[in-house]
C-alpha cells in the first residue's frame, strides 16, 4: 500500500522542510534579490516588488528581515492567498517572537474577529458633505459677497476645507472608505489632487516609508528638513537619506536658520503647503515610476485651474494675497499637528526592523489629548500611536482601541505619551530649541560633548 495517498505525517513533513537561519535571510537584501520572511516562512520578492501597491521603498528597507507585524499592520487579510506564490520554500530555523510581538499580533486578531477593519461607520459620508458644504460656502463668500471680511472668512474655511480633504485622502490611501477600490482611488485623486493640489502619489510614497522607519533620521522622510528645520544634533554631521539618496548637507546656511528655528517654526508651518506643492511637482516630472501618473497629473491640472481662478474673482491683489494667506495660515495647523507628533519623540539612526514594530512606533509618536466632540478636528491622528500600529483601523475605532494599547505599553514598559495641543507644542518647541543653541556654536560643527549629547538629544 502506498502510504504517500493518505498524507505524510507530520514528522516526515517537518524533515522534508528546508531551512536557513536569520544570517543567511540578511544576504538577501539587495535590488534583484529581495527575501523576507513571514511567521517563520520565506518568500521572494524581488519581482513582485515591481507591482507592490505599497511602492517599492517599504520592501527595499526591510529586505532580509522577519516583517510579519509590518505585512500585519499594513495588509488585510486578503493579502495572506498571495504569499504561497512567492514561497521560497525555505523557513527560518532560527525563528523567534518576542512576547511584545505575540500580544501585538493577538490584538490584531481581537480586532479582526470583532469586524472593526471593516466597520467604518459613517465618518466618510459626513466628512465629503461638510468638505461640499465649505466649498459651497468658499464659493458663495468670494463670488457673491463684496465684504473683504467675508472673503477672509471664506479663505479660511478653505484651510478648513483643505484640512478635512487631506484627512480623507489620507483614510483612503490607508484603506478602502468607498464601496470600492475604483471609488476609493477616485476618492483619492478627488481630495488630493484636485482639491489640495497635493499629489496622492506622492503621498503614499512619503507617507508609507514613515510609517515604515517611524523617525528614523536617515530613513524617514518626514523627520528631514534640512536646512529648516533639525531635530537632532545628529543632522549636523550632515547625514545621507536613505529616503532621498542624497546628502543632507549641514552648510553655513543650515547652521543659521536651524539656529533660530524655534523662532521661526510657526511662520514657516504657515507656508508648509508651498513646498508641498513643490514636492508633487518635483515627483510628476521625475522619472521614478509610480501608479496613475497620468491621472495624478489631471487632478494637479484641475486643482491649479480652479483655486487660481477663485483667486482671480476677488477685487484686487491686496485681497487676493490675503486671501490666499489666510488659508494657507489656517492649514498650518494640521502641519504643527503632523510635526507634533513626532518631532519630540525618540528618534534613531539606520534602517527599520522587523522585529521592533511595537517599540519603534511606541518610541516615535507622541498622541494628542483631545475629548472626544474633537475627534473630527484632528481627523484621528490625535491617536498617533494607534494609528501607526494599526494604519489600517478606520479613525472611528481609534479612541476605542487606545486604552488597550496603552494596557499594552505599560505591561511591555514601553512608553505611551499623550499630551494635550499645549503641551506638545511645548515639548516641540523645546527639542528645535536645544538643537538651535547647539548649531549656533559655530566653534563647534560636529557634537563633541557627549554629556550634552546624553543630556539633550533624543533617542
Amino acid at each position: 500500500m502506498d502510504l504517500r495517498a493518505f498524507g505524510s505525517s507530520p514528522a516526515a513533513e517537518e524533515a522534508e522542510k528546508k531551512y536557513i537561519t536569520n544570517d543567511d535571510l540578511r544576504k538577501h537584501n539587495k535590488p534583484g534579490d529581495l527575501w523576507i520572511a513571514i511567521q517563520g516562512k520565506v518568500y521572494d520578492v524581488s519581482d513582485w516588488i515591481k507591482t507592490h501597491p505599497g511602492g517599492d521603498t517599504v520592501i527595499l528597507n526591510l529586505a532580509g528581515q522577519d516583517v510579519t507585524d509590518a505585512f500585519i499592520a499594513f495588509h488585510p487579510g486578503t493579502a495572506w492567498h498571495h504569499l504561497p506564490k512567492l514561497f521560497t520554500g525555505f523557513h527560518i530555523r532560527d525563528f523567534e517572537v518576542s512576547e511584545v510581538s505575540r500580544d501585538y499580533r493577538r490584538m490584531a486578531v481581537e480586532f479582526r474577529k470583532l469586524g472593526l477593519f471593516e466597520k467604518k461607520g459613517h465618518v466618510t459620508i459626513y466628512t465629503l458633505a461638510f468638505i461640499a458644504a465649505m466649498f459651497a460656502g468658499v464659493l458663495y463668500g468670494v463670488l457673491a459677497c463684496t465684504s473683504a471680511f467675508a472673503h477672509q472668512i471664506a479663505a479660511a474655511l478653505l484651510g478648513l476645507l483643505w484640512i478635512q480633504s487631506a484627512y480623507i485622502g489620507h483614510d483612503s490611501g490607508h484603506y478602502v472608505i468607498m464601496s470600492n477600490k475604483s471609488y476609493n482611488r477616485v476618492a483619492q485623486l478627488i481630495s488630493g489632487n484636485c482639491l489640495t493640489g497635493i499629489s496622492i502619489a506622492w503621498w503614499k510614497w512619503t507617507h508609507n516609508a514613515h510609517h515604515l522607519a517611524c523617525n528614523s533620521l536617515d530613513y524617514d522622510p518626514d523627520l528631514q528638513h534640512i536646512p529648516v528645520f533639525a531635530v537632532s544634533t545628529k543632522f549636523f554631521n550632515s547625514i545621507t537619506s536613505r529616503f532621498y539618496d542624497r546628502k543632507l548637507t549641514f552648510d553655513p546656511v543650515a547652521r543659521f536658520l536651524i539656529s533660530y528655528q524655534h523662532f521661526t517654526y510657526y511662520p514657516v508651518m504657515c507656508f508648509g503647503r508651498i513646498n508641498l506643492f513643490i514636492q508633487t511637482f518635483l515627483l510628476l516630472f521625475s522619472k521614478r515610476e509610480f501608479p496613475d501618473r497620468a491621472l495624478n497629473f489631471a487632478g494637479i491640472l484641475v486643482f491649479w485651474t480652479w483655486f487660481p481662478l477663485l483667486v482671480s474673482c476677488l477685487p484686487n491683489w491686496p485681497e487676493r494675497f490675503f486671501f490666499v494667506f489666510t488659508s494657507f495660515t489656517v492649514t498650518a495647523i494640521q502641519h504643527i499637528q503632523f510635526t507634533l507628533n513626532h518631532f519630540a519623540a525618540d528618534v534613531y539612526m539606520g534602517p527599520p526592523t522587523g522585529n521592533d514594530w511595537f517599540e519603534k512606533q511606541a518610541a516615535g509618536t507622541l498622541d494628542i489629548t483631545c475629548r472626544s466632540y474633537m475627534d473630527w478636528f484632528f481627523g484621528g491622528l490625535q491617536f498617533q500611536l494607534e494609528h501607526h500600529l494599526f494604519p489600517r483601523l478606520p479613525r472611528c475605532h481609534l479612541r476605542r482601541v487606545s486604552p488597550v494599547v496603552q494596557e499594552l505599553c505599560k505591561k511591555h514598559n514601553l512608553p505611551y505619551r499623550s499630551l494635550s495641543w499645549w503641551e506638545a507644542n511645548v515639548w516641540t518647541i523645546r527639542t528645535l530649541k536645544k538643537a538651535a543653541y547647539q548649531a549656533r556654536d559655530a566653534a563647534n560643527p560636529m557634537v563633541k560633548n557627549l554629556v550634552w549629547e546624553a543630556l539633550n538629544t533624543h533617542g
